[in-house]
């Protein structure tokens, strides 16, 4: 690790017009607070305005049930070991249906045991889609079959834009919240 901030802090007093507005327009949404990488992505103005609004819609927009989501960007930070985000959507995906055994095992690194269906194709989805950079025919086709082709786009979607957000904490080592232990430190 380094001394240096990467990138340096912003103060809420100092922002441009153009990182007030997106700083505002987050805090007032569905969110209600900037922090982690979006307040990275406010040194680029435009960037953050965009890449929140795409966020928001993965989070709140697409026609996957929360519980299907959170498990997807549970998958994605722990792919990419984003303490920050592991941090922050492990407890929503608990409360969203995830069972705590599930999120331990893929905190881990392991391939949980799946009652539902649905949670066994998104896991298995996204894994595939991670380590392979495709997916086989079979998967396609059985994600289509399960979420609709519009829910298996919103799912690539979703991969996406939590992979933007995890190589967001990771490169600019964005710290865990006050209080909470690293996920990924060796148990």
């Amino acid at each position: 690790m380094t001394d240096f901030p990467r990138p340096p802090l912003l103060e809420e007093t100092s922002l441009s017009p153009a990182q007030r507005q997106v700083f505002d327009a987050i805090r007032s949404g569905p969110r209600g607070i900037v922090e982690g990488p979006l307040r990275v992505w406010l040194q680029s103005a435009e960037l953050a305005d965009k890449a929140q609004a795409l966020g928001a819609f993965c989070r709140y927009g697409t026609s996957l049930p929360p519980r299907l989501s959170e498990l997807a960007i549970l998958v994605t930070g722990a792919f990419w070991k984003a303490g920050f985000e592991w941090a922050v959507h492990a407890p929503i995906a608990i409360r969203s249906g995830v069972s705590e055994e599930a999120v331990d095992a893929i905190r881990r690194g392991m391939k949980p045991g799946f009652v539902l269906e649905d949670e066994a194709l998104v896991y298995g989805f996204s894994r595939e889609l991670q380590e392979n950079h495709a997916v086989s025919d079979a998967t396609y086709q059985r994600a289509c079959a399960a979420l609709s082709p519009a829910g298996v786009v919103e799912l690539v979607g979703l991969l996406g834009y939590y992979t933007l957000i995890s190589m967001t904490i990771n490169a600019f080592n964005v710290p865990l919240p006050e209080g909470i232990p690293a996920p990924f430190a060796e148990d």
